[in-house]
């Protein structure tokens, strides 16, 4: 009997397909892991065959859906958007060849395609970097737009040193058939497309941020594919704070133009009586807006609270407000929206910063704060500094709350610190690394709001199954350096043996070692498959490779 145990226990720790299937006809999974049983069958299921130089059409792909049923690319004009649908490798062959038929090795064998769709207009093109999937619906969301203007004209309600964007076209297409549903066009704006920073989708919400006029648009995506205005948050917050706001502007106004009549009329009288004729020259003047937005105004009523609750006494409560609040009050208004997540359907979370930092790529070392926004309340709850160490434990803790958001369940099993122990030792490690905690606190907060749909759910980044060097590839929508050495991916279990290998580029390397050459990853959801795209920065024609499992 012990034997017997012994055996079956070998078995079972032997890792091969034939004990897993076994142990899971005999095995029921504890409660909510079923779905991690099911994916340590991809340590046996790897892209292990590679197809060098691709024979494909020359396009820009740019990703497979969360739910790995569409192949996303665009023309290499930025005119015309290319669906496709993996299909799979399917041939018979007689013979015992290692080698594919040549016809087995062309791209049409994995990929179908499905069909084309025009976008753009003649003087709009494809944000090649920008796409968004709804996939309830099997929806997709594009963006075109006109050439970016860095010195625009100053326009009312403008922040001034913000680019601008003559039209801005988001298409809503039905990627079953590619019928396009609806359109959004917004005009004179300025909103950040690449890798979708500038666009937050959750569940049937969809938050697009005017970096221009500082306006965070909410629209409601229909299940009849129709985009419907909900809200509008930045100069107001409620949907009558500009009703209201007019009536009692117009009710000034009728107060003080009566009133200069009145004093206009005394003044005519006192010039008669007094043998002069005075005729004034000034008309009443309505005053202008200069009140702050909406959300400026909840943010810096919240900071002044935070600031008279930290102390008791009003002598220190003056002190306290004079080098917390009065000093820094400029700096607080001069404050822009950078970035926005939904954290749940009735929550934002808001990145504010200079000018500067909201339009340059590189503002890793700019002041910045974050704000939770109650959308219900139009309230802000909090207020942190990009070095706040109480933000930093949250993210720590529960970083999947700031990236879970789409209703796929693909993406529920995303690698973080918050639910892999690997990630977990690795941010460790970093930290105890790092020369100032302030510094690393900075660092790490620089990707929050984290970007819509940004990294790949595929369960070769899972990193409680296999280990590789996230300098070279990663579950994030990155370019990445290309390397001419393969990325290994080696398994977590014991013995740690390499379990597949990809290789960007020509089998045989490239000849020239001079130029410089980035490459894209797009890896399947569920199916061992991925392409790697190689490409240098003066965009000569790609090299593509396919890795699948034979």
């Amino acid at each position: 009997m012990a034997k017997k145990l012994s055996r079956l226990r070998g078995m079972f720790s032997s890792g091969n397909v034939t004990s897993r299937v076994f142990e899971r006809q005999i095995r029921s999974s504890p409660p909510g892991a079923s779905v991690n049983r099911a994916r340590k069958f991809y340590e046996n299921l790897v892209p292990s065959h590679t197809l060098y130089d691709v024979e494909c059409p020359d396009h820009c792909f740019r990703k497979f859906t969360e739910d790995g049923l569409f192949l996303i690319s665009f023309t290499r004009n930025h005119q015309e958007l290319v669906v496709y649908r993996p299909s799979w490798l399917t041939y018979s062959s007689s013979t015992d060849s290692s080698s594919l038929p040549r016809r087995a090795s062309r791209f049409d064998s994995f990929f179908t395609h499905l069909y084309s769709v025009n976008l753009a207009s003649a003087n709009e093109l494809i944000c090649k970097d920008f796409f968004l999937y709804f996939p309830s619906q099997r929806f997709g969301l594009f963006a075109t737009s006109t050439a970016q203007i860095h010195d625009s004209a100053p326009s009312p309600g403008a922040v001034p040193g913000v680019p601008s964007i003559d039209k801005i076209t988001f298409v809503l297409l039905r990627l079953d058939d590619g019928v396009v549903l609806d359109e959004r066009v917004f005009l004179h704006d300025f909103v950040n497309l690449a890798y979708n920073m500038g666009v937050f989708l959750y569940d049937d919400l969809l938050a697009i941020l005017s970096l221009r006029f500082q306006k965070i648009h909410l629209l409601q995506i229909r299940d009849s594919g129709h985009l419907v205005d909900a809200r509008a948050i930045g100069y107001f917050c409620r949907e009558d704070d500009e009703l209201f706001l007019n009536s009692s502007s117009q009710a000034m106004m009728t107060t003080r133009t009566s009133q200069d009549k009145n004093k206009q009329q005394s003044r005519e009288e006192d010039a008669e009586n007094n043998g002069l004729q005075h005729r004034s020259s000034q008309q009443p003047n309505a005053s202008d807006n200069s009140f702050l937005s909406g959300i400026k105004q909840r943010l810096l009523s919240f900071i002044f609270r935070e600031i008279w609750n930290e102390e008791s006494d009003n002598t220190m409560r003056v002190q306290s407000l004079k080098k917390k609040f009065y000093f820094h009050f400029q700096d607080y208004v001069d404050l822009i929206i950078w970035k926005v997540q939904f954290l749940d359907r009735h929550h934002l979370l808001i990145k504010f910063g200079s000018v500067d930092g909201g339009v340059g790529r590189n503002a890793d070392h700019l002041p910045a704060f974050f704000a939770v926004y109650n959308m219900e309340t139009t309230d802000i709850v909090a207020f942190y500094q990009n070095s706040a160490e109480d933000l930093y434990q949250l993210f720590e803790q529960f970083s999947d709350h700031f990236t879970v958001s789409s209703s796929s369940p693909f993406m529920n099993f995303v690698t973080s610190h918050s639910n892999s122990v690997h990630a977990l030792e690795q941010l460790k490690y970093l930290k105890n690394k790092s020369n100032s905690f302030s510094q690393f606190v900075k660092k790490m907060l620089v990707s929050l709001p984290f970007s819509c749909q940004s990294q790949s759910p595929s369960p070769y980044f899972d990193q409680s199954l296999f280990r590789f060097d996230e300098k070279l590839i990663s579950a994030a929508d990155r370019h990445r350096q290309s390397s001419d050495n393969p990325i290994k991916f080696i398994s977590r279990r014991k013995p740690e043996t390499l379990k597949f290998k990809i290789k960007p580029g020509p089998e045989c390397g490239s000849a020239d070692g001079r130029s410089k050459k980035i490459c894209s990853f797009l890896f399947h959801p569920h199916l061992p498959l991925a392409i790697s795209i190689q490409q240098t920065l003066f965009m000569p024609p790609s090299v593509v490779n396919i890795h699948f499992r034979r």
